[in-house]
């Protein structure tokens, strides 16, 4: 994961992490720090991914990894996943 060009990282704390979760997403972000892309894609608001992972000397180093130099997209409105109304059902 750490040599890929682009890494997605897909509906990020979406549960409880563990320790060892912890320091391999820390030690994959260190790889890749400056030199290559990963997206990471969230429910949660990126202000409170350091309290998701709930301890502080990793996720100030996570964080710092990933939010400072990153250009975030908020997407607003209803979910795409729903299905579309019908026009008869209008």
């Amino acid at each position: 994961m750490a040599r890929a060009d682009v890494l997605v990282i897909d509906d990020w704390a979406m549960g409880p992490i563990t320790d060892a979760e912890r320091r391999d997403l820390l030690e994959v972000l260190e790889d890749r720090c400056g030199t290559l892309s990963t997206i990471m894609t969230s429910q949660l608001s990126h202000k409170r991914w350091h309290e998701h992972l709930n301890e502080p000397t990793h996720a100030e180093a996570i964080c710092d990894r990933i939010i400072h130099n990153a250009h975030k997209v908020v997407l607003k409105g209803p979910s795409k996943r729903k299905p579309e109304e019908q026009e008869s059902d209008k």
